[in-house]
């Protein structure tokens, strides 16, 4: 075997960036599912973003390749992320939220879907966890399965990408920039709206994401009135029209949505994902 096709063999390297502001729970139940990837050609890239310090977080983790960044400032989100994209060293890049959740086989899954794509991005259960008051652990409350097929068209409407577990090749950044921050509630939308019709878009019919859900939080964005100066400037900057801001769930709802379900494969089999953190601070 020569040395060119041992390279050609070796897996690519994906770089999962993730940024976290006071959530240290969440951050280590994620790092537990990254913990038991099938896959392990990545790397973490983990952008503190003016909160509590993580490094004991990261530290229960010493198998997994992190780098993590401490911003003084918070930066707010879609500038963490920039920032981590500057340190990524992947040709591709999956972009998480610090309180969701990746099954085992996802990214394995994801990079053996990639060879017909340039832009990939699974179907998801979303999920409504609440704290065990026994012990800190999150416990799933309720789930829903997110599956849509992937229509561009629909995606100016009504947006069904979650970007948590997506997996994209770096060099769409290349071409068209790094995240918007002006875009705020809206970064991702903005993002797949810029990458359709230029490069190769590809959905995975399987529920590899586990996108967390508090009714209290913000999640999904329940603040419509915080949410609406940022939608007009979305629609301004793809020419939308004039789009309504709607509560998640009953734009769900929407004839022209439900339309686009469709099947998707459940992968989680619903058990907690106990972290490290959590076993020591029951010690």
């Amino acid at each position: 075997m020569t040395d060119e096709t041992f390279r050609e063999e070796r897996p690519p390297l994906v770089s999962v960036i993730v940024p976290t502001y006071n959530r240290h729970l969440e951050l280590a139940e994620l790092l537990e599912s990254l913990s038991r990837q099938t896959f392990r050609s990545f790397e973490v890239i983990i952008v503190n973003d003016g909160g509590a310090p993580v490094e004991p977080v990261v530290g229960l983790y010493p198998e997994l390749d992190v780098k993590l960044v401490n911003s003084e400032q918070n930066l707010m989100h879609v500038r963490a992320r920039n920032l981590a994209l500057g340190l990524a060293r992947g040709e591709w890049i999956m972009p998480c939220d610090d309180d969701d959740l990746l099954v085992p086989t996802h990214l394995e899954r994801m990079v053996a879907e990639s060879g017909d794509a340039d832009f990939l991005y699974s179907d998801a259960e979303i999920v409504e966890f609440a704290a065990d008051g026994g012990e800190p652990v999150r416990l799933p409350r309720s789930r829903r399965l997110f599956a849509y097929a992937c229509d561009p068209e629909g995606m100016r409407k009504f947006s069904t990408y979650v970007p948590s577990g997506s997996l994209y090749r770096k060099a769409i950044h290349e071409a068209i920039g790094p995240f918007d921050p002006d875009m705020h509630h809206y970064w991702d939308w903005d993002f797949l709206l810029r990458v359709i019709g230029r490069f190769r878009v590809k959905r995975v019919a399987a529920a590899g994401v586990l996108y967390a859900f508090a009714p209290s939080s913000g999640n999904l964005s329940d603040n419509l009135a915080d949410m609406a100066p940022y939608l007009g400037r979305l629609c301004a900057k793809h020419g939308l029209g004039d789009l309504p801001v709607k509560n998640f769930f009953l734009l769900l709802e929407e004839p022209d949505v439900k339309a686009r379900r469709a099947d998707s494969e459940i992968v989680w089999d619903g058990t907690p994902f106990r972290s490290r953190l959590a076993a020591a601070r029951l010690q």
